[in-house]
């Protein structure tokens, strides 16, 4: 390859308006200030930040969320979204804690500067029935009000089926709360193909995407280049966030290796 292709290799997904990020666990740096400098120094183009089980570690400094801001204003790289894992433990469809802890995550969210407040659903917290996915529409409702007001955007991961989504994006009625598009899960975990979700999804109801497999992209059953390609017909424009493996132990290695086959295509 050449010095020019290279260089276009690049920023091609710049180019199409796509940042690429990585989140902090993911280096070994959950909630850990240094996780910005390090993604900064891996080559990313920006950073998500674990909140940490209870929100802890804002919690015992409550200065962190404006640290995270003033390094991310330092080291010129943005945080583009707040990942609040508590909602691992406690279930919004069933548990006034979980509304509270993610009421005080749209705070943090603001306070980082992030923009996005990942919302997870997975495990004895996924949306499995209509009685759940009925349930966790007020709380949703309520938590959307809070963001609006905030600035922050609601990301909603979950085991859904794109259409099963939009029926809960629909129900909370807010434009606060947006798809954060797994393409990783979809494949591995709940059997849907990214590309074509990702059409029926649609731009506008998209915050934010993580890419993953089991291995090193490109080579596993998720279908990169497909949903590129999805993302690029439907004019989505934002940040695609690593929450990739280490297949070989060497975090920063493989992260090298997932980046570099994005950039690539």
């Amino acid at each position: 390859m050449t010095r020019r292709e290279m260089i276009a290799a690049a920023l091609a997904p710049r180019a199409r308006g796509l940042s690429l990020g990585v989140i902090d666990g993911v280096m070994r740096l959950r909630s850990k200030i240094e996780s910005v400098a390090t993604a900064r120094r891996l080559g990313f183009d920006c950073l998500q930040v674990t909140l940490g089980k209870g929100n802890a570690p804002f919690r015992e400094d409550k200065d962190l969320a404006r640290k995270f801001a003033a390094e991310s204003r330092k080291t010129a790289l943005p945080l583009v979204a707040a990942y609040i894992d508590t909602l691992h433990q406690f279930c919004l469809k069933r548990d006034k804690e979980a509304v509270e802890f993610a009421a005080e995550g749209i705070r943090l969210t603001r306070e980082m500067e992030a923009g996005i407040l990942m919302l997870v659903f997975f495990g004895g917290c996924a949306l499995e029935s209509e009685a759940e996915r009925d349930a966790v529409a007020p709380p949703l409702k309520e938590l959307s009000r809070e963001a609006e007001r905030a600035g922050v955007t609601l990301g909603f991961e979950n085991t859904l089926k794109a259409a099963a989504a939009l029926r809960v994006l629909d129900r909370v009625g807010s434009r606060a709360l947006k798809v954060y598009y797994d393409i990783g899960n979809a494949t591995n975990l709940y059997g849907e193909e990214p590309s074509r979700a990702i059409r029926e999804i649609g731009r506008e109801r998209i915050c934010q995407f993580h890419f993953k497999d089991k291995g090193y992209l490109g080579e596993g059953k998720v279908d990169v280049r497909a949903a590129l390609d999805a993302i690029a017909e439907i004019g989505w424009s934002g940040a695609i966030v690593l929450e990739t493996g280490s297949p070989s132990g060497n975090v920063e290695a493989d992260l090298a290796r997932n980046l570099a086959y994005l950039r690539s295509l």
